[in-house]
């Protein structure tokens, strides 16, 4: 039984004992019980009535309490599992503000590394930038560089014909020279030449002598000057100093050459391993 139950009870039981209690002072005092009989059984009958109607109304506000009990459990539970999606929501949203505070984290790390590349990449251009003017500057210098030395090679590649066509011209002419030189019985080699020039200050000996007592070899060569064409005394020192003759160079080593008698010697005389050849000494007839 319910605390509205319990409570209708006794209140019934205390509206009994009153009712009693008033019948038993009206029929004491009443003069006229039948009368007083009928309004007690109309006010019993009342009272009756009232309590059924109490407990009519007791039994529906029992039925609405339950209906409102059955509607506030299910009110709970549904407030309950709003609650418990809403702390599993809160739950998620925790976790995605988590991830999302380390993708924060990690997009501020990479924009400022890619600030840092940026500034790298600005700081690498202004360099390029300044590579690529000096390189334009060097290219514009080069490139006047280059057409100075087009100039050049344009005066030397005119240079050049007008020597080739010199030394053309050169080529003929020393043809030409040295068939008259050749003809005249003269050598055409320069150095051949030079031995028309006067011959340097030199003493040698002769170390041999052919058989015919015509050529004949000497300690002295081109290290002391000496080139073909040099014209030499010929002479003798022991017993006596006398004069052979003249010689003529006809082939130079480093420290030797090959000489020529010119003519004949002096009075038919024999030359001998020993005889000196000189520039310097002169003969004493």
């Amino acid at each position: 039984m319910t605390t509205v139950g319990k409570i209708l009870v006794l209140f019934i039981m205390a509206f009994s004992l009153i009712l009693s209690a008033v019948s038993s002072v009206v029929f004491t005092t009443s003069k006229n019980w039948k009368v007083a009989t009928e309004a007690e059984k109309k006010k019993v009958n009342d009272l009756t009535t009232k309590l059924r109607d109490a407990e009519a109304k007791t039994a529906a506000a029992q039925k609405d309490l339950d209906t409102e009990k059955i509607n506030y459990d299910a009110q709970a539970k549904q407030l309950n599992d709003r609650i418990a999606a809403v702390e599993q929501q809160n739950q998620l949203a925790q976790q995605q503000i988590t991830t999302a505070n380390g993708q924060v984290a990690t997009a501020q790390q990479n924009a400022k590394t890619a600030l840092e590349e940026a500034e790298a990449n600005r700081k690498e251009t202004l360099q390029l930038r300044e590579l690529k003017s000096a390189v334009e500057a060097q290219a514009a210098e080069f490139k006047l560089h280059n057409a100075e030395q087009n100039d050049k090679i344009r005066e030397m590649e005119r240079a050049l014909e007008a020597a080739t066509k010199n030394n053309t011209d050169l080529r003929e002419r020393v043809a030409k020279y040295s068939t008259l030189l050749r003809s005249s019985g003269l050598p055409d080699d320069i150095t051949q030449v030079k031995g028309l020039e006067s011959p340097p200050p030199v003493v040698g000996e002769v170390t041999r002598v052919d058989a015919t007592n015509r050529k004949l070899e000497a300690s002295i060569g081109s290290n002391d000057g000496l080139v073909a064409g040099h014209e030499l005394n010929l002479l003798r020192t022991s017993p006596r100093p006398e004069y052979l003759g003249r010689v003529k160079v006809l082939s130079v080593d480093p420290n030797q050459s090959v000489l020529q008698v010119i003519g004949n010697t002096y009075q038919g005389k024999k030359i001998q391993e020993g005889d000196i050849v000189s520039s310097t000494i002169k003969p004493r007839l």
